[in-house]
């Protein structure tokens, strides 16, 4: 909570106009929704929690406790696109401060996963089919109705500290090759060292993104060209780095020789994500589940520098 007051203080003014009734200022609501994300609660539930913890909005200057619908009306007007971009680059600024990245010795490495849009168990799901298929009721609707409104996260991670320098976040199935450029043009330009490798799955496979990593970029750039026919040799692959790509990951020891077996640290920061914060979302609509699934970036990386600051202070005293 202090590390998320620290950041919204470096981001937000303190009121939105002098108007405003100015009980709560910008960099604590935002502390709020962060404790809400972390704990995974409700609005209701953190108004709750700070109720019972007087001590923690004393720590970051509140002298009473927001309402939920303060926090609700916050969330939509702190968690804005431009406002997440601008908090990662403060972020991605502090770890290179902090010399947490590793980009010199190990690839960035990207990745996408779905999240679940609301809190039901697979297990009920899979009962209540079964119980619609015994008494012959259609179902409300389709699987694949279901699939396609899934929220998606797509992140862009530091495989040495597990930073996430850059999201894309979508909804549906689909393939990974369109949000390539975002992914890694945000994450290259946030970063001090612009010449390291990028690693990904097969889904972003696509020659147009080997050209935009290493002739725009003048990065390196790895993924298996598996996207359509399975070839039986590389003659069939008629692009120059798809082909290279084919030779290049033919074998465990070349894989582990160029630095793709790094790839599956980004698959790490999903499950982290998912094991902390949740798999599911609260949001009801496609804009607020697209602020949930920022908010679980920034807390993720605010973990991160909580748990290196912990680190530090623990050598001192050793010391």
């Amino acid at each position: 909570m202090l590390w998320a007051y620290r950041l919204g203080k470096q981001i937000f003014s303190d009121y939105s106009s002098k108007f405003s009734r100015q009980d709560f200022t910008h960099p604590q609501l935002f502390a709020c929704l962060v404790l809400r994300e972390h704990q995974k609660k409700s609005y209701r539930g953190v108004e709750a929690l700070l109720r019972d913890c007087p001590q923690w909005c004393a720590a970051i200057g509140m002298k009473k406790v927001p309402d939920h619908n303060t926090l609700c009306r916050a969330s939509a007007h702190l968690l804005r696109s431009e406002r997440v971009r601008r908090m990662l680059d403060k972020m991605i600024q502090w770890a290179a401060k902090m010399r947490m990245l590793g980009l010199s010795i190990r690839p960035l490495a990207l990745d996408s996963s779905m999240y679940e849009s609301h809190h039901v168990s697979r297990h009920y799901e899979r009962r209540r089919a079964q119980s619609r298929s015994k008494h012959n009721t259609p179902p409300k609707s389709r699987r694949n109705v279901t699939v396609r409104r899934l929220p998606k996260l797509a992140v862009a991670v530091d495989t040495r500290s597990h930073l996430v320098l850059s999201t894309w976040v979508g909804t549906g199935l689909g393939s990974d090759s369109p949000h390539f450029e975002p992914l890694l043009f945000h994450a290259w330009r946030r970063v001090p060292n612009r010449y390291f490798k990028v690693v990904a799955d097969g889904g972003y496979d696509a020659e147009h993104n080997h050209l935009l990593a290493r002739q725009d970029m003048g990065l390196r750039s790895i993924m298996p060209a598996t996207i359509g026919r399975a070839p039986a040799s590389d003659d069939r692959i008629r692009t120059r780095w798809r082909r290279r790509m084919h030779k290049l990951l033919a074998g465990k020891p070349s894989r582990r020789r160029c630095g793709y077996t790094q790839r599956w640290q980004a698959e790490t920061v999903n499950s982290m994500m998912k094991r902390n914060l949740g798999s599911a979302l609260r949001g009801r609509t496609d804009a607020s589940r697209s602020r949930d699934l920022q908010l679980k970036v920034i807390v993720h990386n605010l973990m991160i520098f909580r748990r290196s600051e912990r680190i530090e202070t623990e050598q001192e005293r050793v010391q």
